[in-house]
């Protein structure tokens, strides 16, 4: 997995997944139209989410682990917004697009009932603004790992956890 890492888009997903008409085929932008780029780009995509579709499949069909998934890319892409292509922009100047990037959580119920995570309080929380900072803190809260390194405030999980029903596990 690579990933929606461009320029090289196309060697981002199998050949015959493209999904999306036409697609940029080259490193090179100057030689595709914008139209070919986004497609290159969407079949990156739509790959990745089969990929996680069928990692999520294979999980959930474990019946000796307790198993979750979290999927965060590292950051986005600008396909041309702006005059801008790729990612790396300074932060200050980084276009939405390079910074707002997707998480994917998914528990079997085992997992979720094991480490006492209320999905319901999670659910809640679908749209609330976090960011990579969380991710380290929101780990060490999940699978319930005590260090001093662990700080609440940056815990998604924090206050969707019971911890005393982990404690008396």
């Amino acid at each position: 997995m690579f990933g929606s890492h461009g320029p090289a888009y196309f060697l981002r997903y199998p050949e015959g997944f493209e999904k999306f008409g036409r697609s940029c085929r080259t490193a090179e932008f100057t030689e595709c139209t914008l139209e070919e780029i986004v497609n290159a780009y969407d079949n990156t995509i739509a790959f990745t989410d089969n990929f996680l579709a069928e990692a999520i499949g294979v999980l959930d069909g474990q019946s000796r682990a307790d198993t979750a998934l979290i999927y965060v890319s590292d950051h986005g892409e600008s396909l041309g917004d702006g005059g801008l292509y790729l990612h790396g922009a300074p932060y200050f100047m980084a276009l939405e697009l390079q910074t707002r990037v997707p998480m994917i959580m998914w528990m079997s119920e085992a997992f979720h009932d094991r480490f006492a995570i209320d999905v319901a309080c999670l659910s809640a929380k679908k749209d609330a603004a976090i960011s990579h900072d969380n991710l380290f803190h929101s780990l060490l809260g999940m699978l319930d790992i005590a260090t001093v390194e662990h700080h609440a405030e940056l815990d998604v999980f924090a206050s969707c956890t019971s911890r005393q029903r982990i404690a008396n596990r």
